[in-house]
């Protein structure tokens, strides 16, 4: 199943509590566009250890201050888990990273 398919269709483990929201449009039009990696935050993976150095988790700041995350999914494991007071949309995911990876990554995140 594609990624597309997958961020479309509705699902059971997403828990009926969960509120769903749209897109926002300003998401929409910047996902493939202007959006850029400006640098790493952290260490590369293969300075953690990784023997190939490419399939591992990594933090990235992005052109508009935003952060991208590569990890793990485990939306279907942790998402009926979430506390009361969180939520996420359907186009959400719940990644895990390691705990060095953000450890690592703490000296290069700004403080405002």
């Amino acid at each position: 199943m594609s990624f597309a398919e997958r961020m479309s269709r509705p699902s059971a483990e997403n828990g009926a509590r969960r509120t769903r929201r749209p897109v926002p449009r300003s998401t929409q039009e910047r996902i493939g566009t202007d959006l850029k990696i400006v640098r790493r935050i952290g260490a590369s993976p293969r300075e953690r250890g990784s023997a190939t150095g490419q399939t591992c988790p990594d933090i990235f700041e992005l052109s508009d201050g935003n952060f991208a995350v590569i990890g793990t999914e485990v939306t279907a494991d942790l998402d009926g888990q979430l506390p009361p007071d969180a939520a996420r949309a359907d186009y959400e995911r719940i990644v895990v990273i390691s705990r060095e990876t953000l450890l690592r990554a703490k000296a290069d995140i700004p403080d405002a």
